[in-house]
C-alpha cells in the first residue's frame, strides 16, 4: 500500500503533514542521521530501507558526505519525491518492497518509520539477519520508529502524549480517529522486544533517543578488524 493512502493523505502534502503526525519528527530524523557515528568503519554506502520522500537520506548526505545513497522503497511516488529532493546527490533509487529485496552491501542501514509496517516479527527478525549480513564488519543499522514502552502506565502517558500532539493541528476526536486506524495497519513492537530482535541476530543495540513512544534504535554489527 502507498504510503499516502495508507495515511488518506495527497502524495504532494506528505513532508508538511507528517510533521503534524508524527511528535518531535524533525529531532528524531537529526539524531538517526547523527547516529550513524556510532558506525566503526568509513561510510561509503547508506541504504535506506521505506525511503519515502527521502527526508531521513538528506540528512544523512550532510552526515556522510563521501557515501553513496541507495534508497529502496515500493511507492514509486514517494521515490520520485526522494529523486527529486535528493538529485544533488545522485541517488541510487530501488523501486521495491524492502522487505524482500536485496539489500546491497554497505557500511550504514537506515529507517524511518518504515519498520512498523511489517506485521510479522519473524518477518522482522528475518529482514535483520539479511540486513546483518549486508552490512560490512563494523557497519551499523539505525532505525527512528515507534517502539511503546512495555510498562502499561508509561504506554498510556505515550500515547497520551501523541494523542495531545495530533489534536493540537486536528482536534481532539480526529485525534483518536488517527491513532485508532492505524493500530489497526501498523505494529508497533515494544523497545525491549525489538532490541531482542536485533541481539538474536547478532547485533550489539543502543538507544540514542527515546521519547515516550518513539525512539531511535542504534544496531551495530561488530567491530572492523585493526592491524
Amino acid at each position: 500500500m502507498a504510503v499516502s493512502s495508507h495515511l488518506k493523505i495527497a502524495l504532494p502534502e506528505y513532508d508538511a503533514r507528517i510533521r503534524t503526525f508524527i511528535p518531535d519528527y524533525e529531532e528524531m530524523l537529526d539524531v538517526a542521521a547523527a547516529s550513524l557515528v556510532a558506525a566503526e568503519r568509513p561510510l561509503m554506502a547508506v541504504v535506506d530501507l521505506g525511503t519515502g520522500t527521502g527526508a531521513l537520506h538528506s540528512r544523512v548526505a550532510e552526515v556522510a558526505r563521501h557515501a553513496a545513497l541507495i534508497g529502496i522503497d515500493e511507492d514509486k511516488g514517494m521515490l520520485g519525491m526522494a529523486a527529486r529532493r535528493l538529485a544533488v546527490h545522485a541517488p541510487r533509487l530501488i523501486a521495491e518492497d524492502f522487505v524482500g529485496a536485496v539489500i546491497p552491501r554497505c557500511d550504514a542501514i537506515t529507517a524511518s518509520f518504515a519498520l512498523h509496517h511489517i506485521e510479522q516479527r519473524r518477518t522482522k527478525k528475518a529482514l535483520y539477519a539479511r540486513a546483518r549480513k549486508a552490512l560490512r564488519a563494523g557497519g551499523v543499522l539505525v532505525s527512528a520508529d515507534c517502539h511503546p514502552p512495555t510498562n502499561a502506565a508509561l504506554a498510556a502517558a505515550g500515547r497520551a502524549a501523541w494523542h495531545a500532539h495530533l489534536a493540537s493541528s486536528y482536534g481532539p476526536r480526529k485525534a483518536e480517529s488517527f491513532l485508532q486506524a492505524w493500530a489497526g495497519e501498523d505494529f508497533y513492537v515494544p523497545l525491549d522486544a525489538e532490541l531482542a530482535l536485533l541481539q538474536s541476530v547478532g547485533f550489539a543495540t543502543d538507544v540514542s533517543w527515546r521519547k515516550g513512544a518513539f525512539a531511535v534504535i542504534v544496531a551495530r554489527a561488530g567491530r572492523s578488524r585493526r592491524t
